[in-house]
């Protein structure tokens, strides 16, 4: 009996690719290019399984024309809105994604962006890398205390509830805003918030973790910006496109918010080239999840959910 046959859009971990190659017929992307929506679905007709990243877009277009041989999309990511989940459901296309397996990679960088940009780290980095650091004095480089802060979460979901708990570590008020609130022993004492109008103004700094949707598209924008107290920080590491970055420049500039920590931007790969002129703007290109560990989980993850379809029976992370 023949093997499926999966396409595996960009290069993911050995550990998953020796793995792939063992139970199926494997299309691997040597040259790690990002596909375009021609490529993808020329692809389609040769593969019964896609394993693609968040940098190959299914849109309504796209998913209209897959060849019918596709029958599964394992996503190797948590984040979906690279997927029209719709116009899957309507071609009977079986969607997966890979939760639980990156909150802790996430939620490390989260904390690395509030200390980095709380501390002033990349204006520190440049200082001493350049050779231009000459002085000191007590009034030199003086940042914001992250210990004893409040912390407001936007999302406390897997990597939201991960970033509760390293918050807790130093000692920070954690509040948060979800959908709906969660129960009281996954709480741990933190203040929920029924809008995200009454958890800013009580933020000093605030962290995204909610998915990219229509409801959430530029989620943090002027109006919303601006009830954070003044010298507040910034930081997100969900998904670019829950922050207007217009207005969040605009904010910097004034002064009333006094740093940012980004890994996520609208534009990837590149971000935003306004964002470099801002010293206290501490960016990094989306690595997240970029732990050896978490790369061989997120494979082994998506390879679960095949292994699981054609077996015959449900994906445990299925979408659609």
């Amino acid at each position: 009996m023949s093997k499926p046959t999966i396409w595996i859009s960009r290069k993911l971990s050995d550990n998953t690719q020796t793995r792939a190659t063992r139970d199926y017929d494997v299309i691997l992307n040597h040259d790690d290019v990002i596909s375009g929506a021609d490529e993808i679905v020329a692809m389609s007709a040769k593969a019964d399984a896609i394993l693609p990243c968040h940098s190959e877009i299914f849109d309504a277009g796209v998913v209209s024309r897959l060849s019918d041989r596709v029958k599964i999309i394992a996503n190797h990511s948590v984040g979906v809105d690279h997927c029209d989940l719709a116009a899957f459901r309507q071609r009977g296309i079986v969607v997966t994604n890979t939760p639980d397996v990156l909150s802790d990679a996430t939620a490390e960088i989260a904390m690395l962006l509030m200390l980095g940009a709380a501390r002033r780290a990349p204006e520190g980095d440049e200082l001493v890398r350049s050779g231009k650091w000459k002085s000191w004095s007590p009034s030199f480089m003086v940042g914001t205390q992250v210990s004893g802060k409040r912390i407001g979460i936007i999302g406390m979901g897997r990597v939201g509830q991960v970033m509760a708990r390293r918050c807790r570590g130093f000692g920070m008020e954690v509040h948060y805003h979800n959908r709906s609130r969660l129960p009281a022993q996954l709480e741990h004492g933190a203040t929920y918030h029924g809008t995200i109008e009454t958890l800013l103004p009580v933020s000093d700094f605030v962290s995204l973790h909610c998915p990219a949707t229509t409801a959430t598209a530029g989620l943090m924008n002027a109006e919303r910006l601006a009830l954070l107290p003044k010298g507040s920080i910034v930081v997100n590491t969900a998904r670019g496109a829950l922050i207007v970055e217009d207005d969040l420049v605009a904010a910097i500039r004034s002064g009333h918010i006094a740093a940012a920590g980004l890994d996520c931007f609208v534009n990837e790969p590149g971000g935003n080239p306004e964002f470099a002129h801002h010293a206290n703007i501490f960016m990094l290109p989306h690595i997240g999840s970029a732990t050896r560990e978490t790369r061989d989980a997120m494979g082994f993850r998506a390879l679960d959910n095949l292994d699981a379809f054609f077996a015959g029976k449900e994906p445990r992370d299925r979408l659609v």
